[in-house]
């Protein structure tokens, strides 16, 4: 051990965990959000997230908070596939102190909703359409854009849009989600056909079919493939008419 380090000779500073938590609920994109009941931004509408216990890791963190704001199980949080998205430490960022924050974001196909009380610096919990999602505290708005963001790319080359979707689905209801992350219309007969021809993004469940309010035949029923990378990607269009 170095004898002359000297940890008061370091200004201290916190860090936190801020969570973007998506899922697709009536054809639009949510964000969890919390409003805060304490201050600073008391009253304020915040993503859920809070401070990092000196024997927790980032991620443990990013559970537990998500639990105790949202009043979400603990069961339900702790099979939430969490990927962390950047760390975030601009100065003034936080009005108390110098605060740096770790940011995940998670994407579910079907949550609950939150309990109507929140816990901890939240007294409410609620799903948000992302669009709305204005005049968020701190510097939640940049997180949430970023998160956002990051989330519309990892659909151009991975497989999370499956995530978003029940066990078995459409293609219609998997081409809905790609329009709803993306906001943007798709050529139907051309999603499909790109779909398809991916090796491992989809599997045929064999005899199922669902109606889909249509009058045409009942729509095949898919579920994820076992790839987890998409070759080619599936580019979203740089330009096409928005939703």
């Amino acid at each position: 051990m170095n004898t002359a380090y000297d940890p008061r000779a370091f200004e201290p500073f916190a860090v936190t965990v801020d969570l973007a938590v998506f899922t697709v609920r009536a054809g639009a994109l949510h964000v969890l959000l919390i409003r805060r009941g304490r201050e600073p931004y008391a009253g304020a509408w915040a993503l859920p997230g809070g401070f990092i216990l000196p024997r927790e890791s980032a991620e443990t963190a990013a559970r537990r908070e998500l639990a105790e704001e949202t009043g979400l199980s603990p069961a339900l949080v702790a099979d939430l596939h969490l990927e962390q998205l950047r760390t975030y430490s601009e100065p003034g960022r936080d009005p108390r102190m110098r605060v740096v924050s770790v940011a995940f974001t998670a994407l579910v196909p079907d949550m609950p909703e939150p309990a109507a009380e929140g816990g901890g610096d939240a007294d409410r919990a609620r799903w948000v359409p992302v669009d709305r999602a204005a005049g968020l505290a701190f510097d939640h708005a940049v997180i949430l854009a970023d998160a956002r963001s990051r989330v519309g790319s990892k659909l151009e080359y991975t497989c999370l849009a499956t995530a978003f979707c029940p066990p078995e689905f459409t293609l219609g209801e998997l081409q809905a989600v790609y329009e709803t992350v993306w906001d943007t219309a798709l050529d139907r007969p051309n999603f499909r056909r790109k779909v398809l021809a991916t090796p491992g993004f989809v599997e045929a469940v064999p005899g199922a079919a669902r109606l889909t309010g249509g009058r045409g035949k009942p729509a095949a029923l898919y579920r994820p493939g076992p790839a987890t990378a998409l070759h080619p990607p599936l580019l979203r269009p740089t330009e096409g008419p928005p939703r």
